[in-house]
């Protein structure tokens, strides 16, 4: 059975998503378990001034997938239940591959990178949104025997 590129980088976005949290996540189990932290030490919106910056960098690209991973798995479904998978495959190693530069890269390359992997991600999104919502209005259309 031949998957499709899409799927596979939904689920390797999934897997970075998941890797990220992972990665910030045991730095401070590891301070914790050490006694150099208190459990409660990172509660929701507080500064984490005191994490290293590269910490707080994973946090926020991890923070980053979880925003963008609903919207792509959406699109992704979308173009599966319509057996329109191959007018996204394309944009999806883009997608992905600009998706793993920002959150990896963004702490070698500071802000110009970040900037660009999410304005490039965007950009590849709204153009995946175009490709879905133009199938699924010619499948509409074709189902109610509208000529094209």
């Amino acid at each position: 059975m031949m998957t499709s590129p899409a799927l596979c980088t939904l689920v390797c976005f999934a897997a970075l998503t998941i890797f990220l949290a992972f990665a910030y996540a045991n730095y401070r189990v590891i301070l914790v378990l050490t006694g150099k932290a208190a459990a409660n030490s990172w509660t929701r919106g507080a500064q984490t001034w005191s994490d290293p910056a590269i910490v707080t960098r994973l946090q926020h690209a991890h923070l980053n997938c979880v925003e963008n991973l609903p919207v792509y798995a959406a699109l992704v479904l979308a173009a599966y239940a319509t057996d329109q998978l191959a007018i996204i495959d394309g944009l999806a190693c883009v997608f992905l591959g600009l998706r793993v530069g920002q959150a990896v890269g963004g702490h070698a390359y500071k802000h110009i990178n970040r900037v660009a992997g999410i304005a490039l991600g965007h950009l590849g999104l709204a153009q995946m949104v175009h490709h879905v919502l133009v199938a699924l209005a010619g499948g509409i259309f074709l189902a109610l025997g509208v000529p094209n």
